[in-house]
């Protein structure tokens, strides 16, 4: 199977806050549960066991294992309070299923039922979830809308939760808040992370080390350049200001670099000065500006290394990493994403791609949309489009979040718990196989 891997937020409607991410592989069912079932097994297997480190540590990840995965043992290289196993019907139907699911509940992992329908397959193993999974579709006949509204309500008389897949627009979303899910996941859900501000929003972690930065007695401007450009609010306040009629620059720029030369030292922590008062420390630690801010950041990441190896790219790494850094600023500000990139004076192919998402350019950033939605068809397409093998990505989409990943550990270090748990295993337990299992 082509590997391809991508995580989605999984957000909490009654605090708005995304408590997780389901890793989703490229296929789905069809891959995990078709007759190259063990093939697709190998391939996750690898994957994981070589990426377990880099995946997703802030927050619980659900995944779907296979039989295979489960007799291997695949889950225990992850802390138990941190991965949710969802099983599906093929493992349900499993003639080990109950021996196994009754072990890793034992050993205290969670589990959650994908697509949970009133049956009494699903019924035996619902005592062993903690969260039960279901689709929800734009368009609901009055039976199917009246079946998710018992699933939902027997859901909660378990005292289980319910997760609501499948939330890609607008529609979708109004319809699993009004039938009561607790939470969401879908393509949908960035939009919904939080309200346009008046003002640009920032990670204040990001902030306040820019403020020791300048604070030096001779700050290292490459240092300063380095702490703006991971944040798309810093940068577009800052280029913003640059480019405004105040320094009446005879060729506006959309360089980080020039325009922290432009500004000089002096302005320069004036201007973090004046930032400094706007900084509400609720709205800078709301997870939703956080995420918002994480999938820019991913995303630039992302487009940065993936732009030298699409033969004949007009843009350059750092061309390519500012169009998707500002590619959720529409969702930051309260203005047009028109509006917004006319305070910049980036290059047409740029704005063509995120306004019009035309140019190779713009095949780039649909890709990116694409591969961030687990569209794999379209991800496919667009990919061979530009030259790109989708495998390739897999692994470069992992090693982009940890760099986030990292960065944010910094950003947010004075915030860590002490004694924290951590998230991996190390060494994973390999020990067990499917013979202990059955003892």
């Amino acid at each position: 199977m082509d590997k391809g891997v991508v995580r989605q937020a999984i957000k909490e409607v009654e605090s708005d806050k995304i408590i997780g991410y389901e890793l989703l592989f490229q296929g789905g069912s069809d891959d995990f549960y078709g007759e190259s079932e063990t093939a697709a097994a190998d391939t996750i297997s690898e994957f994981l066991m070589n990426n377990s480190h880099k995946i997703f540590r802030d927050k619980r990840i659900f995944i779907t294992f296979t039989p295979s995965l489960l007799f291997r043992n695949l889950p225990k290289i992850f802390e138990r309070n941190k991965v949710i196993i969802q099983i599906e019907d093929n493992l349900i139907i499993h003639p080990l299923a109950m021996p196994i699911i009754q072990k890793y509940h034992a050993e205290g992992y969670q589990f959650a039922i994908n697509d949970f329908q009133f049956s009494p397959k699903y019924f035996s193993v619902l005592e062993y979830a903690d969260f039960i999974r279901i689709r929800i579709k734009p368009q609901m006949e009055e039976r199917e809308r009246h079946s998710m509204e018992n699933i939902i309500r027997m859901t909660k008389g378990f005292g289980k939760k319910c997760i609501a897949t499948g939330i890609d627009s607008q529609e979708s979303y109004d319809s699993a808040i009004e039938l009561g899910a607790d939470y969401l996941e879908g393509n949908h859900i960035a939009k919904t992370l939080t309200t346009k501000a008046s003002k640009v929003e920032y990670m204040q972690g990001n902030f306040f080390q820019l403020v020791v930065a300048v604070a030096k007695e001779e700050p290292d401007m490459a240092e300063i350049e380095q702490i703006v450009s991971r944040d798309a609010g810093l940068t577009y306040a800052l280029l913003k200001l640059v480019n405004s009629a105040y320094f009446a620059l005879r060729r506006r720029t959309a360089s980080i670099r020039q325009a922290l030369m432009t500004l000089g030292i002096a302005q320069l922590r004036q201007w973090v000065y004046m930032l400094s008062f706007h900084v509400d420390e609720d709205l800078r630690q709301e997870d939703g500006i956080e995420e918002l801010l994480k999938i820019s950041f991913l995303r630039a990441r992302f487009a940065e290394e993936l732009a030298p190896r699409i033969p004949g790219f007009p843009l350059a790494k750092s061309e390519a990493y500012m169009m998707e850094m500002f590619s959720t600023l529409e969702l930051m500000v309260d203005a047009s994403l028109e509006e917004i990139l006319a305070e910049i004076p980036l290059r047409e192919e740029i704005r063509d791609a995120l306004l019009r998402q035309e140019g190779i350019a713009g095949k780039l950033h649909q890709l990116i949309l694409a591969y961030e939605q687990a569209d794999w068809k379209q991800s496919k397409n667009l990919a061979d489009e530009l030259e790109l093998k989708i495998s390739v990505m897999s692994q470069i989409y992992i090693n982009c979040v940890e760099d986030v990943n990292t960065i944010w550990d910094e950003l947010t270090a004075d915030y860590a718990r002490p004694g924290e748990e951590k998230v991996f295993k190390t060494p994973a337990d390999s020990r067990e196989h499917i013979e202990d299992v059955l003892k």
